[in-house]
């Protein structure tokens, strides 16, 4: 499965903030709904998170996994924070990232994602998630940046 959701949203707030909150990954419970818990599992020497484990719940698809990330960030925050699943029950794969990008004094962010799980699910379904998933996380990190 190749394609992938995408979105963009505009936040009114530096990258490096949007970035600070977007690291800030055992915070995600407070204001991402479908995230019930986030632990990080490892850091790499800049502090960093390598790996982090989540606890989802977005209606079909329920989970705990784990992800790896990589962040090609410059010191501004702008740049693109990416990860790929390295563990997990139902999903196959949930690889992602978040492009920030300083646009109007502000920060332009696109999410990227991709689903699969490993159950058979109608691919309609799948996309319907990742839709949900990118468009709620987007308005929530906007909303928590902003906040």
């Amino acid at each position: 499965m190749a394609d992938r959701t995408e979105s963009s949203i505009d936040i009114a707030a530096a990258p490096g903030s949007v970035l600070d909150v977007i690291a800030d990954f055992e915070a995600y419970p407070q204001w991402a709904a479908e995230m019930k818990r986030a632990t990080i599992l490892s850091e790499d020497g800049d502090g960093w998170a390598d790996e982090v484990e989540f606890q989802l719940d977005a209606g079909v698809i329920k989970d705990t996994y784990t992800l790896r990330y990589d962040w090609d960030v410059d010191e501004d925050g702008t740049g693109v924070v990416s990860w790929h699943l390295v563990q997990a029950s139902m999903l196959k794969a949930l690889d992602g990232s978040y492009a920030l990008v300083a646009a109007g004094g502000g920060t332009r962010v696109t999410y990227k994602l991709l689903v699969d799980v490993k159950v058979p699910m109608l691919g309609m379904l799948k996309r319907k998630a990742e839709k949900a998933i990118v468009d709620t996380a987007l308005k929530e990190l906007k909303k928590r940046v902003e906040g």
